[in-house]
Formats: C-alpha cells, sequence, structure tokens
C-alpha cells in the first residue's frame, strides 16, 4: 500500500524538519533503492523500479528525492553513516583489547546482516567512488585518522603491540566485509556449513583471535 505523504510545500527542498511520515516514507526509499541497486547496479535500476519496490506511485517518490543520482547517492551516505558508527563510538579510555573486539563484532555483524549495503559499497568503490568519493575525502579520512591516533597512544603505551593504525583499520574492515562482498566464494569452498546454526559465531571468533591475538601487548 502506498504511504501518504503529508504537507506537499517540499519539505526537503526548504531543509524543515521532515514529519514523523515523511521520515518513514524516505527510509521506505532508501531501502528498496538498496535492493534493487544492488541487483542492477546504478545503470541498471529506475526510479520505476524503485517506487514499486518501495510501493509507492513515482510522483510520490520524487516528492522525497529528485534524480536517480540522488537516491543512489542517500543510500550510500546512509550505509556509510551506520559502518562508521561502530568506528566512532571506540571509547580512547576504554581497553584496547575490549574496544576493538566490540568493533570487529559490531562490523561482522552489520556486514551479515546487510550484506547488499556492503556490495554496493564496494561497488561504488571499484568504480573509483564517483559518488561519494568528496565523502571519503573528508568525512571518512577524518575519522580514520581520528582513531588512527587513539591506537597510536596505545600502542606508545604498550596497551597494544607495535602496529600501524591505519593499516589495521584497514585489515578490519578487509576481513569483516569479506563475508559480505564475497559470499558466493565463501559459499563454493565451504558449501551447505555456511547456512549451519553457529556458523557467524565460529566466524566471529576466528576473526577475533587473529586479529586480537596479533596486536595484544608481548611480555
Amino acid at each position: 500500500m502506498e504511504a501518504k505523504v503529508e504537507d506537499r510545500g517540499g519539505i526537503f527542498a526548504n531543509h524543515r524538519q521532515p514529519t514523523r511520515i515523511q521520515a518513514v516514507n524516505r527510509e521506505i526509499i532508501l531501502e528498496a533503492a538498496l535492493e534493487v541497486f544492488a541487483i542492477h547496479g546504478f545503470r541498471g535500476s529506475t526510479v520505476d523500479q524503485i517506487a514499486a519496490k518501495a510501493e509507492m506511485s513515482k510522483p510520490n517518490l520524487l516528492y522525497y528525492f529528485r534524480r536517480k543520482q540522488d537516491i543512489y547517492r542517500a543510500v550510500l551516505e546512509h550505509t556509510l553513516a551506520d559502518w562508521l558508527a561502530p568506528l566512532a563510538a571506540i571509547d580512547p579510555a576504554g581497553d584496547p583489547i575490549e574496544e576493538l573486539r566490540r568493533y570487529i563484532t559490531l562490523k561482522l555483524d552489520m556486514s551479515a546482516k546487510r550484506p547488499a549495503a556492503s556490495r554496493l559499497f564496494a561497488n561504488e568503490v571499484l568504480a573509483g567512488a564517483p559518488v561519494i568519493g568528496d565523502f571519503l575525502e573528508t568525512r571518512l579520512r577524518e575519522l580514520v585518522h581520528e582513531k588512527a591516533g587513539v591506537i597510536r597512544r596505545w600502542v606508545s603505551e604498550s596497551r597494544l603491540a607495535p602496529v600501524d593504525p591505519v593499516h589495521l583499520i584497514f585489515m578490519i574492515w578487509a576481513a569483516t566485509q569479506h563475508y559480505a562482498d564475497f559470499d558466493v566464494q565463501i559459499r563454493a569452498v565451504l558449501g551447505s556449513q555456511v547456512d549451519k546454526p553457529g556458523f557467524r559465531e565460529q566466524t566471529a571468533q576466528a576473526v577475533l583471535s587473529i586479529v586480537l591475538n596479533g596486536i595484544r601487548p608481548r611480555m
């Protein structure tokens, strides 16, 4: 059923605070767009497909987003905001191993629950990040350097083994997002084991052991 739009005055065009129904509708559009873009890519997707997936008329959808490009960018930025929240939450005053354990666990959980978002982002980056390159070079860069500074301090205090903090963050991204981006490859190697109860827990334990044992302070 199509969600009804309130106030045709152009809520996002004039930057007023959206109403509850407008916020809900926007989330519905972004979730539908993620599924469409993940299957067809940016070029192969249409606004009509997204509207149909969202169970919304095309004019209603265009009330929120004027162009397909705007929807695509919003989906990617929404994905990045979700992914960066756990990194931003790393507490400089916390225990280094426990802070990184929590971060890795959250990243693995997000990859398992939202693999389409991870794959869509990977495709954008492989294409040279034409839509969100500015986001990567500003907000992402700033956050990574901020948290690298925290890890660097932990190393200097001998609370972690000597490690390059930026490459550690890259390694965590690679290890956690691999299970979403290369799901077909993993299933080709492991077969039905992937769908057995406990597989996600075993995966998390393996990744945590490898990464955390490598950065624990040496006695």
